[in-house]
């Protein structure tokens, strides 16, 4: 991986003439991201992200922090011992330098040797399971990561509003698609383009029959204004 997300957010931390992401999926045309946007506050976030960090308690573990706004949070205004990881080597640089105690490079598959009390998984935090047939390894994992009494944080969209429908009401969706929420992801940052990785939306009935057959509940939090939620899986 050529890290280009992390590389955006490091470029921003620094000074180091930023530009805007270009991204790109399998079923939408380009767009273009301001990487300024990963630093913002609590107020400038969106509601649901609003809501999981006051729902937050405990020593948290935050799953693909980026550039660790929801981590700085936590730690800085409500006091929580938080953990802050991420793939991309140059994105944890970058909590690093705005003062997140504990950041690191990690792949939450890999994980082990602590339990926490809150995990955040947030800004479609269903995307890092990549393919809907990963989604129990993944559920797995994060329950086996959970103090009792603890929470799984997550947020994700029903993308079916994007697929076309017929004359009956019934959605267009490609004939190769495993589920319709199974995307592949183009990031491209000062002309270079990273190789396209999958990407996962999950809606949430999926999500909560998921989560039943891995031993957990699942709750509906809040819903979002574009077809977004906020769920709670606890053990």
């Amino acid at each position: 991986m050529k890290d280009l997300f992390g590389k955006a957010i490091l470029d921003y931390q620094t000074g180091n003439n930023p530009e805007n992401l270009i991204t790109e999926t399998s079923i939408t045309e380009e767009d273009e991201m301001d990487v300024a946007y990963l630093f913002r506050n609590y107020k400038a976030m969106p509601e649901i992200e609003q809501k999981a960090l006051r729902l937050t308690y405990g020593k948290v573990l935050d799953v693909g922090c980026g550039a660790g706004s929801h981590a700085l949070y936590l730690q800085n205004e409500k006091g929580l011992d938080v953990t802050a990881i991420d793939i991309s080597a140059h994105a944890v640089e970058a909590c690093g330098l705005r003062g997140i105690k504990d950041a690191r490079e990690a792949d939450i598959r890999f994980f082990t040797g602590q339990k926490f009390d809150t995990i955040l998984l947030l800004m479609n935090g269903t995307g890092i399971f990549g393919q809907l047939k990963n989604i129990s390894t993944y559920l797995q994992k994060l329950k086996s990561l959970l103090n009792e009494g603890g929470q799984v944080l997550i947020d994700s969209s029903d993308i079916i509003y994007m697929f076309d429908e017929d004359d009956d009401g019934g959605k267009w969706i490609p004939a190769d698609a495993e589920y319709y929420g199974e995307v592949t992801f183009t990031v491209t940052y000062k002309g270079e383009t990273e190789e396209a990785f999958d990407w996962l939306y999950v809606d949430y009935n999926t999500l909560q029959n998921a989560a039943h057959a891995n031993g957990l509940q699942c709750e509906f939090v809040i819903e979002g204004d574009h077809y977004d939620y906020l769920a709670r899986l606890t053990l």
